[in-house]
């Protein structure tokens, strides 16, 4: 069984994901960051490799690509960020990624780093199913997690596809659209969350939009075994770059109220 599967399999309420750009603001100051999410309450923490194009992001996301990629992030620095991670964490790794940079680095010799490293989990946002068959198969060789991604607009025989090959989670995109705070949670999250039970019995995890306990509640309410928060965190970042005492204290404060949010008994 794997990390991410034993983080699950204990659940007694929906597991927290957090997300932050591995790299930004800078590499020394996301190591901070990211054991500060996890140290307040984070039971998965999943990392977004810097990518010069990332279409499935929104703005908030895409400056921290940014900040990270002139900071001088890389692959080969991404890795190591993990295996320093991992030397101080014991929850699930995730990373998001961009399919150019895993083909450029080599598919095959980038998840047996990763998994070397301790990388648990590879969700790769823009590669399609139907042309995911020599990531899998390197990703099972690792002994990764393949996350899929499953919206409300997929068809129900691309979704029973989906279903059979992920692993870890399924990663259930609340709307259409791209990464960032949302005011509400669309009424699309409780159907798709319905007709993915149907065709997979792996934990599922909602995200895109999610940024607020109320709205964390509502998605633990749809019967979710998962919620990622992503952007609300990022901005979080973006808005105390040059004073890390109080960029760390307020994301502390936002996982621990998130966290508290999905508590079975918290109305």
């Amino acid at each position: 069984m794997s990390r991410i599967s034993r983080a699950f399999a204990g659940r007694t309420r929906p597991l927290l994901v957090a997300f932050a750009v591995a790299g930004d603001p800078d590499p020394e100051t996301s190591i901070r960051i990211a054991s500060t999410l996890v140290a307040s309450g984070a039971d998965i923490l999943e990392l977004g490799m810097p990518y010069s194009d990332p279409t499935g992001d929104g703005p908030v996301i895409e400056r921290a690509d940014i900040r990270a990629l002139y900071a001088g992030m890389t692959p080969e620095a991404l890795l190591s960020q993990v295996r320093e991670l991992r030397s101080r964490i014991a929850v699930p790794i995730v990373l998001l990624c961009y399919y150019n940079v895993l083909y450029r680095y080599g598919v095959e010799r980038f998840c047996r780093d990763a998994a070397a490293a301790g990388l648990d989990g590879l969700l790769c946002v823009d590669l399609p199913i139907e042309h995911g068959d020599d990531l899998g198969r390197a990703c099972r060789c690792a002994g990764i997690d393949r996350i899929l991604m499953a919206a409300p607009s997929t068809n129900d025989a691309r979704l029973a596809r989906i279903g059979r090959e992920a692993r870890g989670f399924v990663y259930a995109v609340s709307t259409m659209g791209v990464t960032g705070v949302r005011d509400r949670v669309p009424g699309t999250v409780a159907p798709l969350l319905e007709r993915l039970r149907r065709v997979t019995d792996l934990p599922l995890a909602v995200g895109f939009g999610i940024a607020t306990p109320a709205q964390a509640r509502m998605v633990r309410d749809a019967g979710a075994d998962g919620v990622i928060v992503g952007s609300a965190l990022v901005e979080l970042i973006e808005a105390q770059i040059g004073d890390e005492s109080a960029m760390l204290a307020a994301l502390a404060e936002k996982v621990g109220t998130l966290r508290a949010a999905l508590d079975p008994d918290t109305p």
